[in-house]
């Protein structure tokens, strides 16, 4: 299959992908957490599309993005006071809400859950083509299921170069970590899965907000695998760059090391600590790091306060996928 990349701010790319969408096909476009594998939500076949080009289990639900709240309203059953407050403060933005569906919503897109996961993304690539197109678009992220979240649309045409017909390029996606996806239950807000909004953000707005336990084995939420994140070489977490014990090695330092490691790369999330630019930065340089001639990557690890707890939830799961290897 031949790919395009097209300019997302171009009309005629908004318009390809939308003809591509409206004949049921699968596309690829920016959002502002990382680029998305989109189908339109109310298509079975279309959707069913995103499984096979990702390899990813019917059991893991999708996100569905709308471009306004009518279809919020189309969607879903029941908006607790807690949605529309949040809705309300973070909308357009990285924040997912799961909510009762209604039967009109595909099984296939919420993995036959009664509930199904919603946001509205703010990046305007995304938003014009949800608008222009009229419906809501599901869209997991745009990589084999397991892998690292593309940031750049080149990273979508390395992972998915003969499997779909076009990626929008919106440049490189500004916060680079997925959205915060949260649920409602006996007016308590839990998160799910941490994200580009941050718990502490979360708590501004509404109290309680509250870690989510194990759902029972069920995968309510993308990202609820034991690992996920996962780049092809074992990844290691360890506290500082004094822990590298492997030559042929990658190093991802949330700070400037104190001195140099022994690692054959090395990327810097953000010299000064910074955690928005170490969360912009982050699954691109792990990308990067990904080479064939390392054995293992190194993963400093980071704060668990804000945005920290989201890049440390994804270095934990990818960690697990190697736990049975030891460097």
């Amino acid at each position: 299959m031949a790919m395009e990349i097209l300019n997302g701010y171009d009309r005629k790319g908004i318009e390809k992908a939308v003809s591509l969408l409206r004949k049921g096909e699968v596309v690829a476009f920016p959002t502002e957490t990382v680029y998305g594998l989109g189908a339109d939500a109310t298509n079975s076949y279309a959707v069913a599309k995103i499984f096979e080009i990702k390899k990813r289990p019917k059991f893991d639900p999708l996100i569905v993005h709308i471009g306004d709240m009518d279809d919020l309203f189309n969607l879903t059953e029941e908006i607790p006071n807690e949605a529309y407050s949040l809705a309300k403060r973070f909308w357009p933005g990285p924040l997912t809400m799961i909510l009762k569906k209604k039967e009109k919503v595909p099984g296939i897109v919420t993995a036959g859950l009664p509930t199904v996961a919603v946001r509205m993304p703010s990046h305007p690539v995304a938003l014009e083509l949800i608008k222009t197109f009229g419906g809501p678009i599901a869209a997991p992220s745009a990589n084999p299921f397991g892998y690292m979240s593309p940031t750049k649309a080149l990273h979508v045409a390395r992972f998915l170069h003969s499997k779909i017909e076009l990626i929008l390029d919106g440049g490189d996606t500004p916060y680079g970590i997925e959205s915060t996806i949260v649920s409602f239950e006996d007016g308590k807000t839990y998160i799910h899965r941490h994200g580009a909004i941050s718990m502490e953000e979360l708590s501004e707005v509404i109290n309680p907000v509250l870690e989510r336990g194990s759902s029972g084995g069920k995968c309510v939420a993308p990202g609820e695998l034991p690992y996920h994140y996962a780049p092809h070489r074992p990844l290691r977490i360890i506290d500082g760059v004094e822990e590298i014990g492997e030559h042929d090695s990658s190093y991802l330092a949330f700070t400037s090391p104190d001195f140099n490691p022994k690692s054959k790369y090395t990327k810097v999330l953000s010299p000064s600590g910074d955690m928005r630019e170490a969360a912009a930065n982050f699954f691109s340089y792990l990308i990067e790091l990904d080479r064939e001639d390392v054995k293992i990557i190194y993963a400093q690890r980071i704060p668990k306060h804000g945005l920290g707890k989201a890049m440390m939830e994804r270095l934990e799961k990818a960690s697990k996928k190697y736990t049975h290897i030891t460097y």
